[in-house]
């Protein structure tokens, strides 16, 4: 039994750009948080087969007999959510959503989005100083965005994230609670498909009732999952990069930030770079389920095992992203990361956090050259969640 000394607290965690990793190897067992038996696999070229076989799957991993991979419930480990389906249900569900989130249609929206950095940006630069990077810019321009392509108004964005932060539970909140918060989610998410087929509109709401309409078969569970999903999975994850990336610029990069607001191309790389090297949380990897025995690097994966599929070690494989330009924030990146997934699963969102991380760091830099943290980094409160953590706040200075 472990017990706590009150006189020596834990120490408090790293900042998430600042984690430690080892070096990527051939497959190996490990175990899960939980000491459920696992496979890890690590190397980028080992990682991206895992992560692109369709003999690898997510939705065995909550079958009945299945150990459970959370003792809290959460909308990460919801059945019915798209990215815990396989094959051609799965396939169903991208499709209702493919078209909307296509680089092109990203590219459309583009200028919405940059007037929404601006609009936060003045309301920023009107705040007295030292003023809240979170709660003023990361937080509302991701919220703002996903709410303008699901056809929401500001008054729901109170009870977004009340569900954001119950749908992504770390734990810390009774089950009961998140259970009542998850049901109450639910029915919004419901109600808003009941509302979107009886007055569509332009919305991605609308768009994915049509769609749904035109496959047929869809499972109104899965419907309601897959919105619930977008809406909080829409902000939680690109807020999340946001406050880390300020947190890692502001704090120990310094030197990187005039030229990140003079040069949009600059942006854009060291966009790709952080969102490559700046994990969205301490969870280290996806999880598979092994249908059949699989070859991966050299070794046999048995049928029936756990593979824990690590991004942020095949993200730093030396094999393929040299530790001489590793963290050269300008440096386009080597090969594509697999910080979004990649195969069937990859993130339909990417384009759109992208987009928006870049338009985000580019703007701030150029409006406010001389942003800087008002407080140490080593007094960050941290918000954690099932799959994330990120300041609570950021109290910056210009």
């Amino acid at each position: 039994m472990t017990t706590i000394d009150p006189t020596h607290p834990a120490p408090p965690p790293e900042p998430m750009h600042r984690l430690r990793f080892e070096e990527p190897g051939p497959p190996c067992r490990t175990e899960l948080p939980g000491g459920t038996p696992a496979w890890l696999v690590s190397r980028y070229a080992d990682v991206r087969q895992v992560l692109s076989d369709p003999r690898f799957g997510r939705a065995q991993l909550y079958a009945p007999d299945a150990p459970a991979l959370s003792d809290v419930p959460d909308l990460v480990n919801d059945p019915d959510l798209m990215f815990n389906q396989d094959g051609p249900g799965h396939l169903v569900l991208r499709r209702t959503l493919r078209r909307a989130f296509t680089p092109r249609a990203v590219a459309r929206w583009r200028p919405w989005i940059a007037a929404i950095v601006e609009e936060l940006l003045d309301r920023l630069e009107a705040r007295p100083q030292p003023a809240d990077a979170v709660a003023e810019f990361a937080l509302p321009l991701p919220v703002a965005v996903i709410s303008r392509l699901m056809g929401l108004d500001e008054s729901a964005w109170g009870r977004l994230r009340h569900w954001s932060e119950h749908a992504f539970s770390d734990g810390t909140h009774e089950s009961e609670q998140v259970a009542s918060a998850l049901k109450e989610f639910n029915a919004f998410g419901a109600d808003l498909l009941t509302e979107r087929r009886r007055a569509p509109g332009e919305d991605l709401v609308s768009g994915i009732v049509a769609a749904a309409d035109e496959e047929g078969g869809v499972p109104e569970a899965q419907l309601v999952s897959l919105v619930c999903g977008l809406v909080v999975g829409g902000h939680d994850s690109t807020m999340t990069m946001l406050a880390n990336a300020l947190l890692c610029l502001l704090g120990e990069r310094r030197e990187t930030w005039p030229r990140l607001g003079a040069d949009e191309e600059a942006a854009e790389r060291v966009t790709d770079r952080l969102v490559h090297l700046v994990p969205l949380g301490d969870d280290r990897g996806s999880t598979r389920h092994a249908a059949t025995d699989v070859e991966v690097g050299g070794v046999t994966v048995p049928a029936g095992a756990i593979v824990l599929a690590d991004c942020g070690m095949a993200n730093r494989d030396p094999e393929v992203f040299p530790p001489t330009t590793l963290h050269d924030l300008f440096a386009p990146l080597e090969a594509p990361t697999l910080s979004f997934g990649a195969g069937p699963h990859y993130c339909l969102g990417a384009w759109l956090a992208r987009t928006e991380l870049q338009l985000a760091l580019h703007r701030l830099a150029a409006r406010f050259p001389g942003l800087r943290l008002a407080d140490p980094t080593d007094t960050v409160v941290w918000r954690t969640g099932t799959t994330s953590r990120s300041p609570r706040s950021l109290r910056v200075r210009w």
